[in-house]
């Protein structure tokens, strides 16, 4: 058996419907369509969320809130989970993604101090928090930022 000789099961199929060929069909006449409107000439067609020139619903409901379009989403990393590494291991964002700790290798990584660490390790990520600065170093190890991440220019008028 192949790809060129598989066939729908008998009744999975049905023939294409074909209007406007005659009322013998019972589809003749205005094939479907009704009487006039927008609906019944060729070429129409109404975009999503139009309802006839009343004001649509995404208009009416009231906006609350503000999203960031400039917000930094971070992958966060507890120093809890760095204890997995051996002693002198440079731990970087390739490092954490292998290990599983950060789901896709492009993601910035903010490491935060939930944990105990006990070896000194090299930690390269675009974030720090203060307690986690302070106990990789405290363990010996050190924390570098790589990486920089830009917060947004401030427009003046």
């Amino acid at each position: 058996m192949g790809l060129h000789n598989l066939k729908a099961a008998s009744g999975a199929r049905r023939k294409q419907k074909r209007v406007g060929r005659g009322n013998g069909s019972g589809w003749g006449g205005t094939a479907g369509r009704g009487h006039k409107g927008q609906l019944s000439r060729s070429g129409a067609s109404i975009r999503v969320g139009f309802e006839g020139g009343q004001m649509p619903l995404q208009r009416r409901m009231p906006k609350r809130g503000f999203k960031n379009y400039c917000r930094k989403e971070f992958a966060v990393v507890h120093i809890g989970d760095l204890v997995r590494f051996e002693q002198n291991a440079v731990v970087d964002p390739a490092a954490m993604f292998e290990a599983g700790l950060i789901r896709r290798v492009t993601d910035l990584v903010k490491v935060l101090a939930d944990g105990e660490l006990d070896k000194a390790i090299v930690v390269h990520a675009q974030g720090f928090s203060q307690a986690a600065k302070k106990k990789i170093e405290a363990a010996g190890g050190k924390a570098e930022i790589v990486g920089k991440v830009r917060k947004a220019a401030k427009s003046t008028p």
